[in-house]
C-alpha cells in the first residue's frame, strides 16, 4: 500500500487537532483519514504519519515501518484515547494481526461514519481537484453492511507443508492468503461453503494448479468459476459434479482466459439478476462486470433514473453501458435509448438480454427502441461525439479511469461555440448538433469524476447540481458515487 506524499485536504477527513508538541513523547493525535482507511497524524516537526488501524480523534502510539522524507508509514500499537466510533469488527479475521485477512480496511470503524468518511472523500476531491461544489448533497445509498459481497476473487493455494487448502482473499499487503474459515461480508450459503471447498479442492487430483475460485451469485443461481491450469480429470469432475449436487451450485470452468470460461454442465437455470423497480431481468455470465452489491445496485439505478427524470419524447446515451444495467431500465422510459460500451462481446450481450426483455414484455409495457454500439470511449473526439447525435440526457457509469475523452470532448464543443480563443474548429454539419440538457454520473473513483466535473462545469457550459456517495462496499475504503450536471 502506498502512502500518499501529504496530507491534503482531498486526501482526508479532518478534525480538530491539539498541538503536538504538548503531547507526551511517542504519542500522536490522529486528526484524519485517508483513502486508504488509514489514520492521518502530524509530529512535532510537521512531518505527516499514516498509521493502520488508527481512527480521527485518537491519541495513540505506533510503530514506524516505512519512512520518506515528509511522511512515515506506521502501524498502530497502542490507544490512549479511543474514538466514540470505534467499534468491534464483526469478523475473527480482521485486523492487524499476523495473517489478517485484506479484503476489508474499516470495520474498527462504525459502519454510519464510513459513510461519513467518504462523503468527505467526494466533496474534498470534487473541490481540490475540480474546483466544483455541488448545489446539493444527495442523500447517502447505504444497503447492508453484512452479507453484501455477491461477487469475489477467491484466492486458492495448496500448502502442502501445512497439509491444508486455503480459499480466500489475500493478507493485508501481502501475497499469501489469508487463512479464512469465515467471511462476514460474503452471502451467508457462500461463507458456509469455504471450509467445503478447502476439503474439495484438497480431494482433487489437480489441487497444485487451481489458483482461483471466482464468486458470482445470481438472485436464483450460485456460480462458481474454477480456474484451473491444466485438464481436469474424470475424477476431478466427479468431485466437482457431487458438490454442486450437494450445495447447490453451478460449476464453470476457466482453462485459460477469461473467453474459454464454459459450464461444467450444460442446462439448468441460467445466472441472472433482476431489477424489479423496472421488470427487468438480466442475464450474464459469471465474469461479465456486474456491481458486487446487488442491494445497493437495485436503489442506484432507481435514483439514478430519478435523477435523469426521462420523458416519454425524449433520446438519451447511455455511455459505458455494459450489459444494459441502466440502458434497459431507461428503455421502460424514453423514446430512444442509445448504450455504447467499449466491448464487442458486452455489447452483444447486452443487446440479447434487451431482445430478450422485449419478447417477455407485455404490449402495453414494449421497451423503448433501443440500439448498442461498440465504440472506443477512451479516444473520444467531437467529431465522434456528434456522429452519435443528439440526445436529451446522458447517463455515463465509466470504470476507475472516468470518461475523460467524453467530458473533454463536450467541452471542446461548447469552447468552440462560444468562440474562445483556442478552441479547434467544429466539423462540417455540426450546427443542428445539442448537447444533452442533464447529465447523471455514476463513479466509481472520485478522483477522476472530480477531473470531468472540472471540465464539465467550468468548460462545457454545466452546473453540478447534485452529488453522493454510494457506499457499494461497507468495510472498505472504495468509494462509490453519483453527480448530476446540467446546461447553465
Amino acid at each position: 500500500m502506498s502512502a500518499p506524499a501529504t496530507d491534503t485536504p482531498a486526501d482526508s477527513l479532518s478534525t480538530t487537532s491539539a498541538n503536538p508538541s504538548t503531547l507526551p513523547e511517542g504519542w500522536l493525535e490522529v486528526t484524519s483519514m485517508d483513502l486508504d482507511a488509514q489514520g492521518v497524524a502530524r509530529r512535532a516537526d510537521g512531518k505527516v504519519v499514516f498509521i493502520d488501524g488508527a481512527l480521527p480523534t485518537e491519541l495513540v502510539s505506533a510503530r514506524t515501518g516505512r519512512r520518506k522524507n515528509n511522511w512515515e508509514q506506521a502501524q498502530l500499537t497502542e490507544i490512549h484515547r479511543e474514538s466514540s466510533l470505534r467499534v468491534r469488527p464483526l469478523c475473527p479475521h480482521f485486523g492487524l494481526h499476523e495473517g489478517a485477512c485484506g479484503g476489508c480496511k474499516m470495520q474498527h470503524l462504525d459502519a454510519g461514519a464510513q459513510v461519513a468518511v467518504k462523503q468527505r472523500v467526494l466533496e474534498d476531491n470534487l473541490w481540490h481537484l475540480g474546483k466544483v461544489r455541488p448545489e446539493n448533497i444527495l442523500r447517502p445509498i447505504e444497503g447492508p453492511a453484512w452479507r453484501y459481497r455477491w461477487r469475489a476473487r477467491l484466492s486458492v493455494r495448496h500448502v502442502a507443508k501445512k497439509g491444508t487448502v486455503l480459499v480466500g482473499f489475500h493478507e493485508r499487503k501481502s501475497r499469501y492468503i489469508a487463512d479464512m474459515q469465515t467471511c462476514k461480508i460474503l452471502p451467508a450459503h457462500v461463507d458456509a461453503l469455504l471450509m467445503p471447498l478447502r476439503a474439495l479442492i484438497g480431494a482433487m487430483d489437480a489441487r497444485d494448479t487451481c489458483p482461483q475460485i471466482e464468486l458470482a451469485c445470481g438472485d436464483r443461481v450460485t456460480a462458481l468459476v474454477l480456474r484451473h491450469l491444466q485438464p481436469l480429470s474424470s475424477a476431478d469432475i466427479a468431485r466437482l459434479r457431487a458438490f454442486a449436487a450437494e450445495h447447490g451450485v453451478q460449476w464453470w470452468l476457466q482453462p485459460k482466459g477469461p473467453d474459454t470460461v464454459h459450464l461444467l454442465d450444460e442446462g439448468g437455470e441460467p445466472l441472472a439478476y433482476d431489477l424489479p423497480d423496472f421488470g427487468i431481468t438480466m442475464p450474464f455470465r459469471p465474469t461479465d462486470f456486474t456491481q458486487v452489491n446487488p442491494h445497493i445496485n437495485r436503489v442506484l439505478v432507481s435514483r439514478a433514473l430519478r435523477l435523469l427524470d426521462v420523458r416519454r419524447d425524449e433520446r438519451v446515451i447511455d455511455w459505458f453501458c455494459g450489459l444494459g444495467n441502466f440502458t434497459l431500465p431507461l428503455a421502460t422510459q424514453a423514446r430512444e435509448v442509445l448504450g455504447i460500451e467499449g466491448s464487442e462481446a458486452l455489447v452483444a450481450r447486452a443487446r440479447a438480454n434487451f431482445e430478450q426483455n422485449q419478447a417477455s414484455a407485455g404490449v402495453d409495457k414494449r421497451l423503448a427502441a433501443t440500439n448498442f454500439v461498440a465504440r472506443n470511449l477512451f479516444e473520444m473526439t467531437p467529431e465522434l461525439l456528434m456522429a452519435d447525435g443528439s440526445a436529451d440526457k446522458w447517463l455515463v457509469d465509466p470504470p476507475r479511469e472516468g470518461a475523460f475523452a467524453l467530458a473533454k470532448a463536450l467541452a471542446d464543443i461548447h469552447q468552440a461555440r462560444i468562440g474562445a480563443a483556442d478552441a479547434a474548429p467544429l466539423p462540417a454539419g455540426s450546427d443542428g448538433w445539442a448537447p444533452p440538457a442533464r447529465i447523471v454520473y455514476v463513479s466509481c473513483n472520485p478522483a477522476t469524476l472530480a477531473r470531468d466535473a472540472g471540465l464539465l462545469v467550468h468548460q462545457a457550459g454545466y452546473r453540478c447540481t447534485a452529488a453522493g456517495v454510494v457506499n457499494m462496499f461497507p468495510h472498505t475504503a472504495h468509494v462509490e458515487s453519483m453527480a448530476v450536471f446540467e446546461r447553465t
